[in-house]
């Protein structure tokens, strides 16, 4: 609980068993001035992994459920459907990347009115390497794209935010895989909710390399999966609930 909101973490993982125990343990040691626990809830959702991720999360603390299906969305929409319900879903990397204690920044921009908190890589402190060039240059065409588009500036996609669970709820997530960040920020645009950037700290990660940055798979899959979002919100017609291919978006 923090400032009377009851908070869910939710941790996406994919072949992490040397990250992800540290990380579980890091949130669940997160208190409150007050000196009581910050987190209610916590699922590691192993995507897929091939190694001891989900032992070492369940070890650690953490509850955890499977999806066998690939992609960082998935995986971030099966772990939300095991949370119990929450008044804020905070969203954690399982790969030390990010220092956790900054997750109550997040919390707090939420706690004091923001429906979404991101935590901005580049606003904050980045050790060396702990960002490809692909990644790096990836968030700037994304962020000037959506500062075009829709003329809100955008610093970063990163992946450690915050938002009020009645917010995502509103958001009816659908990405599966790599548009899943920026599909949640452009829809939170365009449905005039209050998003504010923190700038959160990036470390070098210790164990493994980036899904993302650190293969030619992940970039190409990256890039066309945030620019596809971006084009697809841009049509989106927000009265009706279509995309430009006429497509009615479903709930879950």
């Amino acid at each position: 609980m923090y400032k009377n909101l009851s908070v869910g973490a939710v941790i996406p993982a994919c072949d992490e068993e040397d990250n992800v125990g540290p990380v579980v343990t890091a949130l669940l040691d997160l208190r409150t001035d007050a000196g009581h626990r910050v987190l209610d809830d916590l699922v590691v959702c192993d995507n897929g992994s091939t190694d001891a991720t989900a032992a070492r999360a369940q070890a650690a603390g953490a509850r955890v459920v499977a999806e066998e299906t690939p992609g960082y969305g998935m995986a971030c929409l099966t772990a939300i459907a095991a949370l119990h319900p929450v008044d804020v879903v905070l969203f954690v990397d399982g790969d030390q990347s990010f220092e956790i204690r900054q997750a109550l920044d997040l919390l707090a921009a939420i706690a004091n009115g923001a429906d979404l908190a991101i935590g901005s890589r580049a606003l904050g402190r980045r050790e060396p390497g702990a960002l490809s060039v692909p990644q790096i240059v990836g968030n700037r065409v994304a962020g000037l794209l959506i500062r075009l588009l829709w003329g809100r500036v955008v610093t970063d996609l990163g992946p450690f935010r915050a938002i009020r669970a009645d917010a995502l709820r509103r958001l009816n997530m659908r990405d599966t895989a790599y548009g899943w960040t920026v599909e949640m920020q452009v829809k939170a645009i365009q449905l005039n909710m209050r998003v504010v950037e923190t700038p959160v700290n990036t470390l070098r990660r210790r164990f493994g390399i980036s899904k993302v940055g650190g293969t030619l798979k992940g970039v190409i899959g990256a890039s066309i999966g945030i620019l596809g979002m971006i084009a697809r919100l841009r049509c989106r017609r927000a009265d009706s609930g279509k995309t430009c291919d006429n497509k009615e978006e479903k709930g879950p």
